[in-house]
């Protein structure tokens, strides 16, 4: 997995662990918290001075701040700013990326459940797989919080949080609204585990996880859509560096656009969902037992269609480019290619000119990063 690529002017997204400051109010000590460690993650060890330029605080509030996160271990001084012959020597202050890591689960696969132990900057250091098949409800809770256990068991280094990419729609407080699958309806999961793991525990849907994985670790753009592409199809959006959330936080929900009258019954209970043509069991089923042509004419068929129901949403948000997560061997070939072609016929050539449709860079590791960046952002304010 790729290190945290460089966003200078991203805004933190969480909140801090202690006050830094008995002056300002709680949410501007949070704020000024998470820019100064947004600026350490992405950027690298800085002096006290440089960090002051670069987040416009003022060198008071800086050291404030700077004591306060080496107190609690989060940085660390590294020495002296190599190069600097005049005036007082300028010492070196670094996020400590190693000293914490997080527990991390993706629940995409309804057959079996992933997890990693990872460090902040997004690494697995341990992973586990556990068979879910036939297990849902309260029984698939249950489990999940087994599974849990035994990855922070497994963790060297303190547990920050626990993050959770769910199918599903999963409101802000991590409740699951609806995952059909799952058998779960209104159900409070990260509080339920936050109770019975005694840890900050965040949720979210799967695909939205995935887009936040793929933003801060894999190098995506500020606006942007990764589409997940398995036994089913979902869409996390990221506009000018935020999570699209939408009315009902259910934004995101293209597999279940019809794109195809009268077409194949789909889970949701309609017919012609993009589900029912663009998910992995239907395009194995598409090019079974065809030559390499006629696969590959059925993939570009699938691609165009793909291509359709993308462009209103890309025209719409100015996206700057499209991820498909899913087998590589079914989307980036004729698929891929086809949908870029139609994607870009449809939409504007303002809004075509750069487009960019690729695979996505953490390939399955992209909901457990994701979900690893949802305890990043809540605890530390970094994403």
């Amino acid at each position: 997995m790729s290190t945290p690529t460089t966003r200078t002017a991203r805004r933190g997204l969480g909140t801090g662990l202690r006050a830094t400051s008995k002056v300002l109010p709680e949410h501007a000590r949070a704020h000024n918290r998470s820019l100064v460690l947004q600026h350490l993650f992405h950027e690298g060890p800085t002096s006290r001075a440089d960090l002051a330029r670069a987040t416009s605080l003022t060198r008071v509030t800086i050291s404030d701040l700077v004591n306060v996160l080496l107190s609690e271990g989060l940085v660390e001084e590294l020495g002296v700013q190599p190069g600097r012959r005049v005036g007082k020597p300028a010492i070196l202050v670094g996020m400590r990326t190693d000293a914490y890591q997080i527990v991390a689960v993706d629940l995409s696969d309804d057959a079996v459940m992933r997890g990693a132990v990872m460090t902040l900057t997004g690494e697995a250091v341990v992973r586990r797989s556990l068979p879910v098949s036939g297990h849902v409800g309260d029984e698939l809770v249950d489990l999940l919080t087994r599974f849990a256990r035994t990855l922070i068991s497994a963790a060297s280094r303190p547990v920050i949080g626990v993050g959770v990419g769910s199918p599903g729609v999963v409101d802000d407080s991590g409740r699951v609204v609806e995952a059909p699958n799952r058998q779960w309806s209104d159900l409070p999961l990260a509080a339920i585990l936050t109770d019975r793991l005694a840890l900050p525990v965040h949720v979210a849907n799967d695909a939205n996880s995935a887009a936040l994985g793929e933003y801060t670790y894999g190098g995506a753009a500020d606006s942007m859509l990764v589409l997940t592409v398995g036994q089913g199809v979902g869409a996390g959006v990221m506009v000018d560096g935020s999570r699209v959330h939408g009315a009902a936080d259910a934004a995101g929900e293209l597999g279940h656009v019809t794109v195809v009258d009268d077409g194949e019954p789909c889970a949701c209970g309609r017919r012609g969902c993009l589900e029912t043509v663009l998910s992995a069991p239907a395009l194995r089923r598409a090019v079974a037992g065809l030559d390499p042509a006629a696969a590959d004419e059925a993939l570009a068929g699938v691609g165009r269609t793909l291509g359709t129901a993308l462009a209103p949403v890309v025209g719409a948000l100015n996206l700057g480019e499209v991820l498909l997560s899913g087998p590589a061997d079914l989307l980036d070939g004729a698929l891929r290619t086809a949908a870029l072609q139609t994607l870009t016929a449809r939409t504007m050539p303002a809004t075509a000119a750069g487009l960019r449709l690729r695979m996505a860079t953490l390939d399955e590791d992209v909901v457990l990063a994701g979900a690893a960046v949802l305890v990043l952002a809540a605890q530390l304010g970094v994403s």
